[in-house]
Formats: C-alpha cells, sequence, structure tokens
C-alpha cells in the first residue's frame, strides 16, 4: 500500500505518517508483541521522567494506548461513512487524569498487546473504498488510509522517544 498523499491528511500527521517506512499491515502487526516486548524490558525506569513536567514511562505507555484507541475509533467511524464531525483531545488532560502510576508497566503491555492484535482485525477488514474514504475530526479532513499510517506511526514516534530520552 502506498503511503498517503498529503490531501488525505492535516499536517500534524506527517509525523507520524513518516515514521512508516515499510508495508504498514506489516508494521500493525509486528508492534503488536515489539511494543509489549520493549516495554516490560522497562520495568526499573517505570515512573522516570527524563525531565521536570514531562510524562514518565507508564504515562507514555497509557498515552500510546488512549491515543491507539481514539485514533482507532476515528478510522472506524470514518470507514463506516460516519458523517458526524469528531472532537480533538488534549492528551496531557488525558493522562493527568488517568492514574497511570498505580499500574505496572507489564499490565501495559499486555493491554497494547490485546488491543493491537484486536485492531488487526479490524485493520485487515478494510477494502479499498473503506480505506479511500474520509471524514472530519479535530476540525480537520483526515482519511481511513492515512489513520493507518498514523497509528503505526505514532508508536514508532514514541518508542523513539523513549530510547533517545529516557535510556
Amino acid at each position: 500500500m502506498n503511503r498517503p498523499q498529503p490531501n488525505e491528511y492535516p499536517a500534524w500527521a506527517l509525523t507520524y505518517i513518516e515514521k512508516v517506512n515499510e508495508d504498514v499491515f506489516e508494521l500493525l502487526a509486528r508492534q503488536a508483541d515489539e511494543f509489549p516486548d520493549f516495554i516490560s524490558t522497562l520495568t526499573a525506569k517505570a515512573d522516570y521522567a527524563y525531565a521536570p513536567g514531562k510524562w514518565t514511562l507508564k504515562e507514555m505507555a497509557g498515552h500510546i494506548i488512549d491515543t491507539e484507541r481514539i485514533l482507532v475509533y476515528r478510522l472506524t467511524c470514518f470507514a463506516r461513512l460516519e458523517q458526524t464531525a469528531l472532537p480533538g483531545f488534549e492528551e496531557d488532560d488525558y493522562v493527568a487524569n488517568a492514574h497511570f502510576a498505580e499500574r505496572s508497566l507489564d499490565s501495559f503491555a499486555e493491554e497494547f498487546r490485546l488491543l493491537r492484535k484486536a485492531n488487526l482485525y479490524l485493520f485487515k477488514s478494510l477494502n479499498e473504498h473503506d480505506l479511500k474514504r474520509s471524514g472530519t475530526a479535530s476540525e480537520r479532513q483526515i482519511s481511513v488510509h492515512a489513520l493507518l499510517y498514523v497509528v503505526a506511526g505514532h508508536v514508532t514516534h514514541h518508542t523513539q522517544i523513549i530510547n533517545e530520552r529516557y535510556l
């Protein structure tokens, strides 16, 4: 599948779309195991934040899961021809209100693994017509096709941040 074209997504999505340098479905499937395995190795730093005001690794893991849910909800809505504009979300507020510190990194790893594996069934069910569909979220148009790339690229983006700033 070719990379989404610029007319398929808002400017903010490019950060994530650019992170996908292989078949998006293969990357999405591989991340289902690789990301949970990776964060499970970081339990000694679970409550570490690289600077004041930055998220801990637990908060980062929780953010990744929350964002996956939101992006896949959007993808589902648009694939099913939802016409209602969907709201944005304030990621810092979500993290601040989620009680992530009370959980273990292993619990996040297992949750991500199960969530992504369930989402893979949806992703694989999408046909060409579904992928071309789009809708409005956060007051911007985005296609189902682009959202697949954003989902995969979001995990890659945060994995890179963890490697660069937390380890």
